[in-house]
């Protein structure tokens, strides 16, 4: 299974970019403050859409564990052991429910919005869920032989 942000995500983050250099010639006239506020602007939103392009997938899971975007696009392969919890975060600030899915890996926390991944993060721990004790997994084989619950 993979889960990659929404194509539209990256395109929309091109044409802000783009938007801002649009604003800059139009408003900017000769004042270099404000072409280089534009410049900076434009380049982290550049930046942040290029990222997208190169790494549209954000979480990968098959029964021997999951693959993350770790940094600006590298990859990082955990197996399930690895994995110490994977659960949903809600949280409502001012009236603004967000969620995100939460994966604790132990020595890091990976984070995916719905944006990230381009599912409900609920329907995404349902199916890691899933994975995870799929026959064959790593995480079943040890919890044939340990069972933290008896």
């Amino acid at each position: 299974m993979q889960w990659r942000i929404r194509p539209v995500l990256p395109v929309t983050k091109l044409m802000v970019a783009v938007a801002i250099v649009v604003l800059a010639a139009a408003f900017g006239g000769n004042d270099p403050i404000r072409w280089a506020i534009a410049g900076v602007a434009a380049t982290g939103v550049l930046v942040w859409a290029t990222r997208d392009l190169l790494a549209p997938v954000r979480l990968a899971a098959d029964p021997d564990g999951v693959t993350v975007v770790a940094g600006f696009a590298r990859r990082r392969q955990l197996p399930w052991s690895a994995i110490e919890r994977v659960r949903v975060d809600r949280r409502t600030h001012r009236g603004l429910r967000s969620e995100t899915l939460e994966l604790d890996a132990g020595d890091a926390i990976y984070l995916f919005s719905a944006n990230d991944l381009g599912a409900l993060p609920e329907d995404v721990a349902a199916v890691l869920a899933d994975l995870r004790i799929a026959p064959g997994s790593s995480e079943q084989r040890l919890s044939t032989h340990h069972s933290p619950d008896q």
